[in-house]
C-alpha cells in the first residue's frame, strides 16, 4: 500500500497547484504558505509513524482475521458485490471512529490534528493524523469478523481516504442531490467549522447518508470559521500531535478524585470534574477568525519550499523502502526525516534562520548516511 501512496504524491501536488491557480485567478486564493507546508508536513509525519506502527494499523486486524473470521473463504469478497460491500463497512466503522473522535477527549486530542488548519484547501486533507490508529483500530473488527481479508480491508480503507481530497476545497459549491447521499466539499465545510451550530456535524467519509440515518447532519449555511477552538499557534509538528493531550492530562491532575482523573480522558472534550473549574476565555468565533500568521522573514519561502521538497523526496523513497529496511534503518531514517521537519516548522515560526537550517540538515544527512553505512 506504500507503493500506492507513493504514486499518489504527485497526483496531490499537481490538484494542489490547480486548486491554487484557480484561487489565484478568480482573486479567492485559500493558501499561505505556512499553513500548507504545516498541513502537509503532518502528512508526512503520518505516514512515517504508519510504517513504525504497522501492528495498529494492519496487525492487529490481521490476527483478529486469521483467528475469529466468521467467512474468510466466502467467494462474495471476491465479487465485485463483495468489494462495493467491503468499501461501504469501512466507511460504517469509519463514521462511528470519526464520531468518537469528536466525543471523547482522548481520541479527539489523537483526531483534532487534522482539524488545526485555520484554512480549508486540498493541501488540509493531506493533514492527516498521526496516533489515531493507536486507540481506532478496535472500530474495523467487526469487518474482519465478518470476513473481509486484510490486504481488501487496507485497499478499501485507501478509497475511502483517498475519496476525502477532493472534498477540502472551498471553491465548489453546493452539488444538489449528490450532497444528500455523499460527503462533499459543502458537506465537509461544516464539518471542519468551529461556528456552534457546525460542531459535531456531518462525520462521514465517503457516505453522509450514516449523518442523515444518525442524527449528525447539518447543512451548511453560514459562512464556515475553521480551526479548533482552542486554536494551535504553531508551525512545530511534534507540538501539533501532543498539544491536545497536554491539556487532558493537566486536567487529570487537578481532578480531586481518581475516578475523575480516568474519566477526563474518555468523557466529552470540555468535560470538567466536580470541584474544577474552567479558568480559560470564553469561545468567541470573532477572535477565531484570527488566523495564526508569523510574518515570513526575506529568503524564507525559498529555502522551506525546497526543505519540503527535499523531504517529500527522502519521504516517497522511505516508504518505497519500508518493507525491506530492518528495525535499526526503519526507525532511524523516520526519526531523521522527523527531526528535519521539525527544523522546517522552526524555520517557519522565525526560531530558526536559513543557513542554522541548512545545517542542520547537514548533520542529519551525515546521520543517515552512518546509518545506511552501519546497515
Amino acid at each position: 500500500m506504500e507503493e500506492i501512496t507513493v504514486y499518489a504524491f504527485p497526483v496531490f501536488l499537481l490538484l494542489m497547484l490547480v486548486e491554487l491557480g484557480y484561487g489565484l485567478a478568480v482573486g479567492r486564493n485559500t493558501y499561505r504558505l505556512n499553513d500548507a507546508l504545516s498541513s502537509l508536513s503532518q502528512g508526512l509525519l503520518s505516514q512515517l509513524v504508519a510504517c513504525l506502527s504497522r501492528l495498529f494499523q494492519i496487525g492487529l486486524y490481521a490476527f483478529t482475521w486469521r483467528k475469529l473470521a466468521l467467512f474468510p473463504h466466502a467467494a462474495l469478497w471476491s465479487s465485485a458485490g463483495g468489494w462495493l460491500l467491503a468499501i461501504v463497512m469501512f466507511d460504517f466503522c469509519d463514521y462511528w471512529l470519526h464520531r468518537v473522535g469528536h466525543e471523547s477527549a482522548v481520541f479527539w486530542a489523537a483526531h483534532a490534528v487534522h482539524h488545526q488548519s485555520q484554512d480549508f484547501n486540498l493541501s488540509t486533507a493531506l493533514r492527516q493524523e498521526s496516533t489515531v490508529a493507536f486507540l481506532g483500530w478496535p472500530f474495523y473488527l467487526p469487518m474482519a469478523l465478518a470476513g473481509v481479508a486484510p490486504e481488501q480491508f487496507a485497499l478499501a480503507g485507501l478509497i475511502v481516504l483517498l475519496y476525502q481530497f477532493w472534498i477540502h476545497t472551498e471553491h465548489i459549491g453546493k452539488l444538489g442531490w449528490f450532497d444528500r447521499f455523499f460527503s462533499s466539499p459543502s458537506n465537509h465545510r461544516v464539518h471542519h467549522a468551529v461556528n456552534d451550530q457546525y460542531l459535531d456535524k456531518n462525520y462521514g467519509g465517503m457516505l453522509i447518508i450514516w449523518d442523515r440515518l444518525f442524527g449528525t447532519f447539518i447543512e451548511e449555511d453560514e459562512a464556515p470559521v475553521y480551526g479548533t477552538r482552542t486554536p494551535l499557534n504553531s508551525w512545530n509538528p511534534l507540538w501539533a500531535v501532543a498539544s491536545s493531550y497536554v491539556p487532558i492530562w493537566r486536567l487529570a491532575c487537578r481532578a480531586p478524585r481518581w475516578q475523575d482523573k480516568f474519566k477526563v480522558w474518555f468523557k466529552a472534550p470540555g468535560w470538567l470534574p466536580a470541584g474544577v473549574r474552567d479558568d480559560g476565555p470564553a469561545f468567541d468565533l470573532q477572535r477565531a477568525r484570527q488566523r495564526f500568521d508569523p510574518p515570513l522573514a526575506a529568503g524564507v519561502a525559498p529555502v522551506a519550499l525546497l526543505q519540503f521538497a527535499g523531504l517529500t523526496v527522502a519521504g516517497a523513497a522511505y516508504l518505497w523502502l519500508s518493507d525491506d529496511l530492518d528495525n535499526v534503518l526503519l526507525w532511524g531514517w523516520a526519526l531523521l526525516l522527523i527531526a528535519a521537519l521539525c527544523g522546517l516548522g522552526s524555520l517557519l515560526q522565525g526560531r530558526l534562520r536559513p543557513t542554522w537550517l541548512l545545517l542542520l540538515d547537514g548533520v542529519l544527512l551525515a546521520l543517515a548516511g552512518g546509518l545506511s553505512f552501519a546497515g
